[in-house]
């Protein structure tokens, strides 16, 4: 059953252990309002791209939609550059808004890179507010965009922004022409109109679904294949395909579009995707190589394990655990799988291993599999990998069970005292699943190294194999005793 609060929903959870949570908060003293935020999340929330072209003041919108000034504002064109996503809430609904660059038609360099991320945060937005600048009108520019947005059949909010004063209405209103419905007029600087305008907004985003706890999505389980340029990616779908389903060259970056293939392995389907090799830094590459690291990032969002491939032949670089981290910011279960393990002779797997240790010290939770795309050496052991790490993302444990395991901890192992005080861990809940979060509920601030040693007392006590988890800690406010 869904519990409803005054704070917010906390998910799919048994209602016993809803009134656990709240009884213990009580009992420390937290009130109602303390829990904001210790809430199941939502699952996706939907997106709402910023569109138009450079210095319609589309930065200044975000400032004003998410009410805090987040978004670089330069009072000349081209100041944003990158896709950038913050979270929204208007009249109680959560939503992600994704400012993009300014976008500009039959541009070279930089600029057409800007404009790229732009289209492709239209592809994956699902309604778009197209910003124009009332006092300029509709250009050329604009129109051009329009036919890009009209293509990608999403809803669309058009924007007259710059719109200060009742004079510059006349001007908004030649907007009709633009075939996209009511222009609203907004002053983004000001505020002006900004209500009627996400009230428009609202209209056109779906509604997010409720996170639910442990209910897996229907459907075949999603798996990119991620790693650096020629490591096997490639190789190791067609191996698992048993077919030759991508091309696969020597050289490297063959790969430049995501590659989704449906694989049966192991009695079941699977859903792999292939990726672009992600290269050392991706804001200095060009034309083809650019989009495909764009395409890489976006392939990994969809994606419910990852398995970043590692060439063990070679030498573990600094670009290998950057893909790793990007893999656990991004949330995904994380499966390693060593390749061209059939290359390697005794002296390399020893230096191997001492890399490993030193350099994947922050991941020793993330299953390993040593294998050979080229000879097909241990690929069955990838599926029970692969799976290892699933169930671990989507473990939940009850209130209870996680209150005892703290109780026992903070006894045995309390925090340091800092400054003549010793913070306390009060007591704690599993916020949501895929990844697993926790909140804790605490007396004062807990140091960072201490939340690390939660965390791997945590792994030794339940698993939470192959999985990130994400901690954080809410602190008890003092306050005065109403009498």
């Amino acid at each position: 059953m869904s519990i409803e609060t005054d704070s917010g929903s906390f998910g799919e959870i048994d209602a016993s252990e809803y009134a656990e949570f709240m009884a213990l908060a009580a009992e420390e003293g937290f009130d109602p309002e303390d829990l904001d935020g210790a809430e199941a999340p939502h699952g996706p929330l939907p997106v709402l791209a910023v569109v138009g072209r450079p210095n319609v003041g589309k930065s200044t919108l975000v400032n004003r939609i998410i009410g805090r000034r987040e978004a670089v504002v330069e009072d000349k064109p081209g100041v944003t550059r990158d896709r950038v996503q913050y979270e929204a809430t208007w009249n109680g609904r959560r939503f992600k808004l994704l400012d993009t660059g300014g976008w500009e038609l039959d541009v070279l360099g930089i600029d057409a890179m800007v404009a790229a991320q732009a289209e492709l945060g239209i592809e994956s937005s699902d309604a778009v507010l197209f910003v124009v600048d009332a006092n300029v009108g509709a250009t050329d520019t604009d129109e051009a965009l329009i036919k890009i947005i009209r293509r990608a059949g999403k809803p669309v909010v058009l924007c007259a922004n710059k719109v200060d004063g009742p004079s510059a209405e006349a001007d908004a209103a030649m907007l009709w022409s633009l075939g996209l419905g009511e222009p609203y007029p907004v002053s983004a600087l000001h505020g002006r109109g900004s209500g009627d305008l996400l009230d428009a907004v609202m209209a056109a985003l779906p509604t997010a679904p409720p996170q639910t706890f442990g209910v897996v999505e229907g459907g075949p389980r999603r798996v990119a294949l991620i790693g650096r340029p020629n490591v096997g990616k490639s190789s190791l779908l067609n191996r698992v395909a048993g077919e030759d389903r991508v091309v696969v060259n020597e050289v490297a970056g063959t790969t430049r579009d995501p590659v989704d293939e449906l694989i049966t392995l192991g009695g079941k389907v699977w859903k792999f995707i292939d990726t672009a090799g992600i290269r050392r830094r991706v804001h200095l590459t060009a034309g083809a190589d650019f989009y495909a690291s764009l395409r890489t990032s976006s392939a990994l969002d969809k994606a419910e394990v990852a398995v970043v491939l590692v060439d063990a032949s070679e030498v573990l670089a600094e670009q290998d655990t950057r893909i790793i981290t990007m893999a656990v910011e991004a949330g995904r279960a994380v499966v390693i799988a060593y390749n061209k393990w059939d290359q390697l002779d005794e002296e390399r797997r020893y230096y191997l291993e001492r890399e490993i240790e030193q350099d994947l010290v922050q991941v020793q939770w993330a299953p390993r599999v040593n294998v050979s795309a080229l000879t097909g050496r241990h690929m069955e052991k990838l599926v029970p990998a692969i799976e290892t790490a699933l169930k671990g993302w989507e473990t939940r444990i009850s209130t209870a069970r996680l209150n005892a395991f703290l109780g026992e901890l903070v006894a045995a192992h309390p925090h340091p005292v800092r400054g003549g005080k010793q913070p306390r861990i009060l007591f704690g809940t599993q916020a949501g699943i895929r990844p697993p979060r926790f909140v804790l509920f605490a007396s004062g601030f807990l140091e960072a190294g201490y939340r690390r040693f939660v965390e791997r007392r945590l792994r030794e006590e339940f698993g939470f194999v192959g999985t990130p988890i994400s901690i954080s800690v809410r602190v008890r406010e003092k306050r005065s005793r109403k009498k």
